[in-house]
């Protein structure tokens, strides 16, 4: 039985993986000529890691590249102190950079490559190309000339040649539909904004809800405007989605939170060896009056998300639902180098207002660190809430009475275990293969025509549930050689339909079609809905 859960777990379940290079400087004595007495050079001790450089970048048998040993030595000092504190080179600072700055340069299209072919899913509203005609379904043929269409070009690269400096040119040829010539366009790149709220909408009459992936630099703006959408609707109990939210800037989680407080609350504080303690504390003229508010977390919300999951819960304003977050509490300062490129260093640990540390151990090195979540799976903590154990020495109480625990990562309020029910060896054959997502697209793309004239999910949902989609679906995936058996449709039907349905919708309307569809197969998301219908 345990085997059977582990091939779900790792089915399911998305895999963090951060590991750095392990790299080291190994020092002996250097013998020239075993025959004659060696000659000691003795160096200053007052900076040795240059010293080492410096020799052998003069005696070293072969010509050494001396900005990759420094490099190296970088990165090896950094893994040794904690798993966050890291060297960012150069050429990869940008790329790194964007997804928390808000925004990238380029032509402002999502795609995808089946069978080897770039297809338009989405262009940005009012991007370059939306502006110069682009439209979902559109097969790139060529790019500056160059054939990229059924010739195997990773899709990495494919990136690298459509992103560029804002104002550059980029030409593509493109395949249509209906069209048996190519079209010829000239997209000139410009900024892209990057969203960090993935979905704001309206669960029922009252209920609010709010997803945030990610806490960048225009993640506090997009939540104002979320919030003054919801409310214009209604809104008066709110849930914010902190699942696989992974962090960010620290201030972008602690203004969110500054908007549920009443003033003079503490959010969070930090303080470290060379940093003095430092407060943060909720102001006046908070925008978020609503009467509850629920954070719904799991095993990868870390860092910024465990700060706003972590004032909330000891400030006693709302609940937390879900897992037992990431559990970081660690705080990054970027320094930038003469090259161009940085280090991010650990300069203090941050606190929740109960005083709270909630970072998890690290000595047992950075893979183990990162993979914790499969050592929390093998001892039961995703299924029984019993299972997870806490030092009684990390025990804390908020001004309310409420019991809570630091040492590693925010343990919930209401628990929910993940879901197993539904899941069949159907659906995980289904899942390894990528059938249903391929099967969305296909549909989608054959159907577009017709699909174009909806613009809600419900739209979309009433369409799908006259074409017989879940039966269409199984022709296909038996045709791929994936059969269902006797009791696999009982058990992963709605499963399967649901999740066609969601990213047929996200074909066509982006993520506010999917998740409210989605949502109607996520346990955690229900818990959350039944538990702000009591309050």
């Amino acid at each position: 039985m345990m085997k059977k859960n582990n091939t779900k777990i790792t089915v399911f379940l998305p895999l963090i993986l951060s590991v750095f290079t392990v790299a080291g400087l190994l020092l002996g004595m250097h013998l020239n000529n075993p025959g004659k007495k060696q000659s000691l050079f003795i160096y200053p001790r007052t900076d040795k890691v240059s010293t080492i450089l410096n020799y052998i970048q003069e005696e070293y048998v072969d010509t050494v590249n001396r900005q990759s040993l420094e490099e190296t030595a970088i990165v090896s000092i950094l893994q040794d102190l904690d798993p966050h504190s890291l060297y960012i080179p150069a050429k990869d600072l940008i790329t790194i950079s964007e997804p928390l700055e808000g925004n990238f340069e380029g032509i402002g299209v999502q795609f995808n490559m089946p069978d080897d072919t770039i297809v338009i899913i989405n262009t940005i509203p009012a991007g370059p190309s939306e502006r110069v005609g682009i439209e979902a379904g559109d097969r790139i043929i060529t790019i500056n000339d160059s054939l990229v269409a059924g010739v195997g070009i990773p899709q990495d690269e494919i990136v690298r040649m459509l992103k560029g400096r804002r104002g550059s040119k980029v030409r593509v040829d493109i395949q249509r539909g209906g069209t048996t010539d190519l079209l010829g366009f000239e997209i000139i790149r410009d900024r892209i904004p990057l969203y960090s709220v993935d979905v704001v909408y309206m669960v029922n009459d009252d209920l609010g809800y709010i997803k945030i992936s990610k806490f960048a630099r225009t993640t506090f703006d997009e939540f104002i405007a979320a919030i003054r959408k919801l409310q214009g609707q209604g809104m008066k109990k709110l849930m914010v989605d902190l699942r696989g939210n992974s962090g960010g800037y620290m201030d972008a989680a602690t203004r969110i939170a500054d908007q549920f407080l009443p003033a003079g609350k503490l959010i969070v504080y930090t303080e470290g060896r060379a940093r003095p303690r430092n407060n943060v504390f909720s102001t006046e003229g908070g925008c978020c009056p609503v009467e509850d508010i629920v954070i719904l977390i799991d095993e990868f919300s870390a860092s910024a998300s465990e700060i706003l999951a972590g004032a909330i819960q000891d400030n006693d304003r709302g609940l937390i639902i879900g897992r037992r977050s990431f559990g970081k509490g660690l705080v990054q300062e970027p320094i930038m180098l003469s090259d161009g490129s940085a280090i991010r260093l650990t300069i203090a640990r941050y606190y929740t207002p109960t005083g709270r540390s909630i970072q998890k151990p690290y000595e047992n090195g950075n893979e183990e660190y990162y993979n914790d979540w499969q050592i929390r799976y093998l001892h039961g903590e995703f299924t029984i809430r019993d299972s997870i154990h806490f030092n009684d020495s990390l025990r804390f109480t908020t001004a309310g009475g409420k019991v809570v625990f630091g040492g590693g990562g925010i343990m919930p309020d209401v628990f929910v275990p993940y879901d197993t029910t539904g899941i069949s060896e159907y659906l995980i054959a289904l899942r390894s293969r990528g059938l249903i997502y391929r099967y969305a697209f296909m549909f989608t793309d054959r159907e577009r025509s017709k699909l174009l004239k909806f613009k809600t999910y419900q739209e979309i949902d009433r369409y799908l549930d006259e074409v017989n989609l879940l039966s269409s679906f199984v022709v296909f995936a038996r045709q791929q050689g994936v059969t269902p058996g006797p009791d696999d449709l009982i058990i992963s039907g709605e499963v399967i339909l649901t999740q066609l349905k969601a990213y047929i919708a996200r074909n066509m309307i982006d993520n506010d079609g999917f998740y409210p569809i989605i949502h109607r197969i996520d346990e955690t998301f229900r818990k959350a809905v039944l538990v702000l219908s009591e309050e």
